[in-house]
């Protein structure tokens, strides 16, 4: 089952071709890797493929239903999510639990099992301890283990994550890689992060889609090119400029 699906997607900057005539999918249980060079249009796709940019032409389908049946969820953090100020009056712990909130009621009582499940995020990304600590406060790594935090206790069945890795240290990587292959191959979640830099995540996702400057050209335009052995890498590169 795919939760994205993407065909023949072209986005444009004023009459400048930035995509054109993209494909690529993230099925169920799937943990795939975008990256590309910077400024490869990496964001503009992903905010293409969630309608947060109207593109030229496309097929883009989100599933509506999880596998369960249930309505799809979906956690996007875009880039510099993090960028809280000193004087933002949230501890870390409000603003985690915020996360578990059903949409609309703000002021409802988080039962016995949220407050489970808000435990269990901030340990996961090692923030328990500093739970009651001021957001302000924190280093930028730790505000963005904090904004993750957050949505995972929302509990989506697709996470879209650009950079998300920003400001953490090597061991947090890891260990946020891990977190990332762990629901998506034990808890069946589609998993799609995005990055320049994919050495990283190389032992951890099962497919990487690279994006690949269009020669001679100061936009960035993709066509499915094929697929590598390395991890089952997709190369989406311009092929006679028809992206």
């Amino acid at each position: 089952m795919k939760y994205i699906d993407v065909q023949n997607l072209t986005f444009y900057y004023g009459k400048e071709p930035v995509l054109q005539d993209v494909n690529y999918s993230v099925s169920v249980g799937e943990f795939v890797l975008l990256t590309g060079e910077n400024g490869a249009a990496k964001s503009t796709l992903i905010k293409a493929t969630l309608g947060l940019l109207k593109s030229k032409k496309a097929m883009v389908k989100l599933a509506k239903n999880n596998i369960g049946g249930r309505k799809l969820r979906v956690g996007y953090i875009p880039q510099q999510i993090a960028s809280f100020n000193a004087g933002f009056p949230s501890t870390v712990l409000e603003l985690v639990r915020s996360g578990r909130y059903p949409r609309g009621k703000w002021f409802k009582k988080l039962t016995e099992h949220d407050e489970k499940y808000v435990k269990k995020a901030l340990e996961s990304i090692g923030m328990w301890d500093l739970r009651f600590r001021r957001i302000g406060e924190l280093s930028g790594g730790q505000k963005q283990r904090i904004s993750l935090a957050r949505m995972f206790v929302s509990d989506p069945d697709l996470f879209i994550l650009d950079e998300p890795t920003t400001g953490m240290d090597d061991a947090s990587r890891q260990a946020f890689y891990q977190l990332m292959q762990h629901n998506a191959h034990v808890h069946k979640k589609g998993v799609l992060i995005i990055t320049h830099d994919a050495e990283d995540l190389s032992e951890y996702v099962d497919r990487r889609i690279h994006l690949v400057r269009m020669v001679d050209s100061p936009w960035r335009c993709f066509h499915v090119h094929g697929n590598d052995e390395i991890k089952k890498t997709q190369v989406l590169e311009n092929d006679s400029f028809s992206a």
